[in-house]
């Protein structure tokens, strides 16, 4: 993916689709991943409205392409609450889905393939507190840096690099708990 440069905050400040493009294509891999990790329900479709929103509020970015992923991962971060406060109101639609009907047994492979399935890591990751889960997200998922995270949780860089390392030391004592 072609990394976002100043010249192209600029051009999508004006209103070149060409910029808006270029800028989608690098930063949206990275949105979509962040969303997924935070339980996102459709984080394609998310994703979406936020570029939208970044199209419409262009004009009013500042600080170059940090601001830019600053506002973008906020603007995902806000959109993530506005599904959950959705979905909040919602009664929960659940799907039969034979694979995990307690009538029937997993064959071995089942067992070892659900062991490495996304599902079991989002339940590791669900067993982490918040600030951590959402620490790890916008770090490692979204490729965040530690200033841009801090500004997305609205914390000190100290507290993220904290929430951090905490959270990877949970996942580290999960992981050899769950083995």
């Amino acid at each position: 993916m072609p990394d976002v440069t100043e010249g192209d905050v600029e051009r999508l400040r004006s209103g070149d689709p060409e910029a808006f493009g270029r800028i989608y294509r690098s930063l949206s891999p990275a949105v979509i991943g962040y969303l997924t990790a935070r339980g996102s329900h459709d984080p394609e479709g998310l994703a979406q409205e936020v570029f939208l929103t970044v199209f419409r509020r262009c004009r009013d970015l500042h600080g170059g392409v940090t601001g830019l992923r600053t506002f973008v991962f906020s603007v995902a971060h806000a959109r993530l609450v506005d599904e959950w406060r959705a979905a909040a109101r919602q009664p929960e639609s659940v799907e039969h889905e034979a694979t995990t009907d307690p009538r029937r047994s997993p064959s071995a492979e089942d067992s070892a393939t659900a062991r490495a399935s996304h599902a079991s890591t989002m339940a590791l990751l669900e067993r982490l507190p918040e600030a951590q889960r959402v620490a790890l997200s916008l770090r490692v998922v979204a490729g965040l840096s530690l200033e841009e995270s801090a500004q997305v949780m609205g914390r000190s860089v100290g507290s993220i690099k904290q929430l951090q390392r905490r959270g990877l030391l949970a996942l580290r004592a999960l992981l050899e708990e769950v083995s």
